[in-house]
């Protein structure tokens, strides 16, 4: 009869845990199965158009427009990032303006800030989507800015280049230093609130 009862006790304690461990949440306050159904439902090429929408609604956002190329693709077993690099040359007194352009374009768009790095020299911003794909935008040499978005892990398949073209030259490795000047983002001159990308 002890027998009995122990292991009945013995199966009690294993449904528990393991109905707890089904229920395991992540992050983004879904379980992690939840997340992981959500991502298989799309294979690497369809999350890289899904990037791909992103990045142009991003750049569509910023006016004036900034010159841009395509940056590397780059995939893994189950994940893919697309890139944008900035042509334009931004100078130092508008970067922080074409920042917060960016930054509240994603908001409008319903992404969540995960972080601001606010270095002077190189400065970034990070953000997700409700469905966990990354973007982010940072600031390198020559005030640089590029744009990336990344992909949770998802189905394995082939990765086609990019559809969309920019609107100057498309490079390939190596991408040079901004070099296409504009009136008002390489200005150095201080922005007047006036300005269509001051507000």
């Amino acid at each position: 009869m002890k027998k009995v009862r122990i292991i009945h006790l013995i199966a009690i304690a294993t449904c528990f845990v393991a109905s707890a461990c089904g229920a395991s949440g992540d992050s983004s306050g879904g379980t992690v199965k939840e997340h992981q159904n959500t991502s298989a439902k799309i294979t690497m090429q369809e999350a890289a158009e899904q990037q791909d929408g992103m990045l142009d609604a991003t750049l569509d956002a910023i006016k004036p427009e900034v010159h841009w190329t395509h940056g590397a693709t780059t995939t893994g077993t189950c994940d893919v990032t697309r890139r944008r690099v900035v042509m334009t040359i931004v100078s130092e007194e508008r970067r922080g303006n074409l920042l917060g352009v960016v930054q509240r374009s994603w908001e409008q768009r319903g992404y969540t800030i995960k972080s601001v790095n606010k270095s002077r020299k190189f400065p970034a911003i990070f953000a997700e989507t409700k469905d966990g794909f990354g973007i982010s935008v940072s600031v390198g040499g020559d005030g640089q800015f590029t744009f990336s978005a990344d992909s949770p892990c998802v189905k394995h398949s082939d990765v086609a280049e990019p559809t969309t073209s920019p609107n100057g030259p498309d490079y390939k490795y190596p991408i040079p230093r901004p070099n296409v000047r504009s009136d008002f983002w390489s200005s150095d001159k201080p922005i007047a609130a006036s300005s269509p990308s001051a507000s």
